[in-house]
């Protein structure tokens, strides 16, 4: 079984959330909370899996909590639930490696999947979130123009494939299917792309590669 904290103000919310995800027989919602302080202090007691942390809410926000999960070294998987005009906010949560974004008004399918996704170390994010977490970065671009010609000599043709893939929100065996190889192979190019690009997870290989151009959207 998966285990689940859920980390929303909004009791409704995570009523439905847990409704959803318990129609799944691997999947159990073990903790709520209803602020970012309470889901650091339940994280602490019960160790859930996956985390899924609204980003807005009182006594501590999702971003302020999921910098204490990290600083206190709890291992859970974290997914950041948002509101469109909440985005922006999330690149404060890119450095931090968070595992997956889910909107809110996302379908069941995808939550699951995110779920299932990031328990399995994948990071999961939905391609319609890439340019929002982008365009607040576009001011740096000079400064990276020389770093980014050197970037994209050092990458192979495949790995500009496998890249372009991952910043349209295809998980590792959506692009094995696509570009014909296997998940294996795939893993192996994500690898490089991460140590070439010095960066720690899927999130942070998009948003680097549409800001220094390497890839557009």
């Amino acid at each position: 079984m998966i285990t689940i904290m859920l980390v929303d103000d909004h009791s409704m919310v995570r009523q439905g959330l847990k409704q959803l995800i318990e129609l799944e027989d691997d999947l159990v919602v073990i903790a709520q909370a209803g602020d970012g302080k309470k889901g650091v202090q339940k994280a602490l007691e019960v160790h859930p899996d996956v985390i899924l942390m609204d980003i807005n809410m009182p006594n501590m926000n999702g971003i302020e909590a999921v910098q204490l999960l990290r600083q206190k070294k709890v291992h859970s998987k974290i997914i950041m639930l948002t509101l469109h005009n909440e985005v922006k906010y999330l690149n404060k949560t890119v450095e931090l490696g968070i595992d997956g974004y889910i909107l809110k008004d996302s379908g069941a399918d995808i939550l699951i999947s995110a779920i299932r996704c990031v328990y399995n170390g994948e990071t999961y994010m939905q391609s319609n979130m890439v340019t929002p977490l982008v365009d607040p970065l576009q001011e740096d671009q000079e400064k990276y123009e020389t770093e980014m010609v050197k970037e994209r000599e050092t990458l192979t043709k495949r790995e500009m494939e496998v890249l372009s893939l991952i910043t349209e929100g295809l998980l590792n065996k959506e692009i094995g299917y696509e570009l014909r190889i296997s998940e294996k192979t795939v893993k192996n190019h994500i690898s490089n792309i991460f140590r070439k690009l010095n960066v720690n997870d899927r999130t942070q290989a998009a948003v680097y590669a549409i800001k220094n151009n390497i890839i557009s959207i």
